[in-house]
């Protein structure tokens, strides 16, 4: 009642549509379609070479398998070998291209220490990449044969 007049008499509905706001979509929607038609319709056609890119021959370097058992006695791809003669073979080892890498297998009862010295003797001496080799399923490290 506010909003109408005193009379009582109109109950008429109001059939007039704001048109206001569909302008302003319909313009906003316009701008969009027009700034994004030109990138659409301007595509430059480019003619790029095909290469086929083949991996080259890589040679897996050779690894050197250097186990450790509980008792502390050291092997070396499935010979055993001492303290002296390991560090000789490491240092070999480390002047060839390319380096190969050092798989360290221990037994599970092994000291730490003796896995600890054996990594430090692969740093001193050159080689660079050392890997752990584990077996989950079995109790002991033993050397391969």
């Amino acid at each position: 009642m506010a909003f109408g007049t005193l009379d009582d008499s109109g109950d008429d509905v109001m059939n007039e549509i704001n048109m206001t706001p569909l302008v302003d979509v319909m313009l906003v929607l316009l701008i969009i379609f027009m700034i994004t038609m030109p990138v659409l319709a301007n595509q430059v056609k480019l003619d790029l070479p095909r290469a086929a890119a083949t991996p080259p021959d890589q040679k897996k370097p050779a690894a050197l398998l250097v186990s450790i058992d509980a008792a502390g006695q050291r092997w070396l791809d499935g010979a055993k070998i001492d303290e002296a003669r390991l560090e000789v073979r490491m240092k070999s080892a480390a002047t060839q291209q390319p380096q190969p890498e050092l798989h360290l297998a221990a037994d599970r009862n092994t000291r730490y220490e003796l896995i600890a010295q054996t990594m430090a003797m692969a740093q001193r001496d050159g080689l660079a990449r050392i890997g752990f080799v584990t077996d989950p399923s079995a109790t002991a490290a033993t050397p391969a044969k």
